[in-house]
Order: structure tokens, then sequence, then C-alpha cells
């Protein structure tokens, strides 16, 4: 079992993170979500609070996964701007949303939309 589910068992978990845990995302979607994270961060999302809250507890429970494409340097930064959401950290957070959205494919990430909007916002 992996750390991040031993964590969610151990606290009351959001609904959105036991969902990715029983779907088993790969590290593409756990890329996107990272992609998603940056850009409820630097304020570019759209999505209703509560759909931002399910995407914040699933990247607490996939990020593990993500691929080569984001370094630790990145999810350093997420932790950053959640722990102490300040106008450095948050500025800090910009380039790596630009970087995500140039480095993800836009037809990935639509599939990825589609996959959170058919299985968990549905």
């Amino acid at each position: 079992m992996t750390s991040a589910a031993t964590d969610l068992r151990n606290a009351d978990p959001h609904p959105a993170a036991q969902w990715s845990l029983l779907v088993g995302f790969n590290p593409e979607q756990a890329d996107c979500t990272t992609a998603v994270v940056l850009k409820i961060l630097d304020n570019k999302c759209k999505m209703l609070p509560g759909e931002k809250l399910a995407v914040m507890a699933i990247y607490d429970a996939v990020r593990h996964l993500a691929s080569p494409l984001f370094e630790c340097a990145v999810h350093d930064a997420i932790r950053a701007a959640r722990q102490q959401p300040g106008t450095l950290t948050l500025e800090a957070v910009h380039p790596l949303r630009m970087h995500a959205e140039a480095a993800i494919p836009k037809p990935v990430m639509k599939r990825y939309k589609a996959f959170l909007r058919d299985g968990l916002f549905g």
C-alpha cells in the first residue's frame, strides 16, 4: 500500500481522494491534476469552490504518481503556496502553471477534464 493510501486511511479523506485511489490514476492523470492545482493556485481556474477542493484532495492522494514532467520543485512550490499563500509563493506558481500548460498537450488535458467530469462531478 502506498504512503498516500495509508495517510488517507488515517484521516477522514475527501470523497474525491477516495475515488482517485479506487480508480487508480496513472502518471498522465497525476500530471494533469498537478497542472490543475497550479491553475487553481494561480487564480486562473474557473471551477466552482467545491470542485477546486475535490481536485486539491485528489492531488494530495496522487501526487506521488506524477511523471518526470514535474520536478520536485513544482510540488515544493505547491506545498509552499498552500501553507503560506503570500505574494512570493503565489508568484512562483505562475511560471510553473505556464510550463504545465505548455507541456501537457491540449487533447490530453481535455481527456482528463472529461474523465473528472464523468467520474467525479458527473
